[in-house]
């Protein structure tokens, strides 16, 4: 195995200054988002989602981004999963992407709340099929025995339910509303640029962090 403190790398693509992010975090958010997409940045929608349970302990997991706007972030998913049952006991939560390919990471943080049902409703119906059966079939983060258990779930399901299931009553939307954004742009000698925003009031506060 290769000793791992012998990883090296320069960053050297891009430089993040105040007047780019003059307009807000919302609109560098999304002036980021496109540019990963138009660069083919692998997966460019992924975010790390953070829970905290009633432990005390940090949980994380990719999630994918599927709206965005002045209301907040948006992604869907199993109520009843280990990031649902911790949501439901501590409403806070913070999202990180990272653009390897373009030497870039967001942070959010906020509160979340459940989207409205109907756009749950209407996101579920968007997807293909087999993702719509397979909301019914999985108990997620529950223990199975084995991956029979899935497969047995999702033709019960496409049985049950036909060519047009409903959302299941477990199944729908989060939304952060955030109040924190960081925009971390890799730069030359570990000297990165790290502009945060924070919500005072109905303003947005811009600062620059040290790296």
């Amino acid at each position: 195995m290769s000793k791992l403190s012998d990883f090296r790398k320069s960053y050297e693509l891009g430089e993040l200054d105040e007047v780019q992010a003059e307009n807000g975090p919302l609109a560098l958010f999304n002036q980021w988002m496109d540019q990963a997409i138009a660069h083919d940045v692998s997966e460019p929608t992924a975010m790390t989602l953070a829970t905290v349970g009633a432990n005390g302990r940090p949980s994380t997991r990719v999630v994918l981004l599927k709206g965005c706007d002045e209301r907040g972030m948006v992604w869907f998913t199993n109520y009843d999963s280990r990031k649902g049952e911790e949501l439901a006991g501590n409403p806070f939560a913070a999202l990180q992407f990272h653009w390897v390919e373009m030497e870039r990471v967001v942070r959010i943080e906020g509160r979340v709340e459940k989207t409205s049902a109907q756009e749950s409703d209407d996101y579920f119906k968007s997807r293909p099929l087999d993702s719509r059966l397979g909301a019914w079939a999985s108990p997620q983060s529950q223990v199975i025995s084995s991956r029979a258990v899935l497969v047995a779930n999702a033709a019960k399901a496409a049985v049950q339910h036909g060519l047009n299931p409903d959302r299941p009553p477990h199944w729908g939307g989060y939304r952060l509303v955030p109040d924190r954004y960081e925009f971390w742009q890799g730069r030359r000698s570990r000297l990165h640029d790290r502009l945060r925003f924070k919500l005072e009031g109905s303003d947005w506060v811009r600062e620059r962090l040290a790296p």
